[in-house]
């Protein structure tokens, strides 16, 4: 399996402005990753002739572009809300498409206090459905994750999953660190995940943190025949410059 980054594991560098875009590539290629996922989050200027310059940067430094990534809440019941989060990701997957990036990653949301997850999960199935056509005229993957909220299980995660039906525009972004049940959950989901995010540790049923057994992980996703990135999203306390090779040596030795 290929390993890239997501920009989220150097986000505090890239929000101080301690380090560029430019300098976060350069990070990537000292690691040893071989794709960067270009978080939508970090870019100072995101216009045309930036983000071309910015996929030449990738090219010339031997790093695929993975996918991007918004914030989303495509659940919220506020009509002028959720159209706000559609748009947001619509101008994403236009950017994304110029990146070169193969998926964008979204979240369902969840409800607010004194509203039903029913509601919520249809607002999320509507919003999903209106960004197909998107998804398809840009060549951007739809990558929903699970992350809290009406995706905090895989049973919650599946019942989306089944409730817009076969394309091949829509799929799973599983993130390794947001289930409780790692063997159960990732079992169940793992044959519609197209893309990983790979967390260092996980929250259990127990509420205690536990490292995510990567072994595991690799046998329940080449059971399904996955051949796509293992993206890491480091958000350990400890100072990226060090904890994401740290982490990148484990990621190694379980997963190449």
């Amino acid at each position: 399996m290929r390993l890239g980054c997501c920009a989220y594991s150097y986000r505090d560098k890239l929000q101080s402005g301690e380090m560029t875009m430019l300098g976060f590539l350069d990070e990537c290629v000292r690691v040893g990753f071989d794709g960067v996922e270009l978080t939508s989050y970090y870019f100072a200027d995101a216009d045309r002739s930036e983000l071309l310059r910015l996929k030449r940067e990738c090219f010339a430094r031997g790093l695929e572009v993975t996918g991007t990534a918004v914030g989303t809440n495509l659940c919220q019941s506020s009509p002028d809300g959720r159209a706000a989060d559609v748009r947001k990701a619509r101008e994403w997957m236009e950017k994304g498409s110029l990146l070169g990036a193969p998926f964008i990653r979204v979240f369902a949301g969840g409800p607010a206090e004194g509203e039903t997850e029913e509601g919520a999960f249809a607002n999320c199935v509507a919003s999903l459905q209106e960004l197909l056509a998107d998804a398809e005229a840009h060549g951007v993957v739809i990558g929903l994750e699970n992350h809290g909220g009406i995706t905090s299980t895989a049973e919650q995660v599946l019942r989306i999953v089944d409730a817009i039906g076969e394309t091949p525009w829509f799929t799973i972004n599983l993130d390794t660190g947001n289930y409780c049940e790692p063997e159960r959950e990732i079992a169940m989901t793992a044959p519609h995940v197209l893309t990983v995010h790979a967390k260092r540790r996980h929250r259990g049923a127990d509420g205690q943190m536990h490292d995510v057994d990567y072994a595991l992980v690799r046998r329940l996703l080449e059971g399904q025949g996955y051949r796509g990135f293992i993206n890491m999203e480091y958000e350990e306390p400890e100072d990226p410059m060090t904890g994401v090779p740290s982490f990148m040596e484990v990621l190694v030795a379980a997963l190449r």
